[in-house]
């Protein structure tokens, strides 16, 4: 994430891109936002999230049916007490 640096020249905020609609916003303590213009790219953003259409690159998670076939064989493989 950017950190909020000033121009020596003119003293303004340092300007981000919206990551949802691209618009030009400072990285400032002002916006309430930031990175985002405002409350509806933020809610967009996150309901992106919320149904999976965002993810972080890496392993796929177990489903329950994996999770049931790994106890399953858990149980099989213990040795009896």
């Amino acid at each position: 994430m950017p950190t909020a640096k000033h121009s020596a020249a003119n003293n303004t905020p340092l300007e981000v891109a919206c990551p949802q609609c691209g618009k030009k916003v400072p990285w400032s303590s002002e916006n309430t936002y930031r990175p985002f213009c405002s409350k509806r790219c933020q809610l967009i953003d996150f309901g992106a999230w919320a149904d999976e259409s965002h993810r972080i690159a890496g392993e796929s998670s177990m489903d329950e049916a994996d999770i049931d076939m790994l106890l399953q064989q858990a149980d099989r493989d213990a040795p009896l007490s």
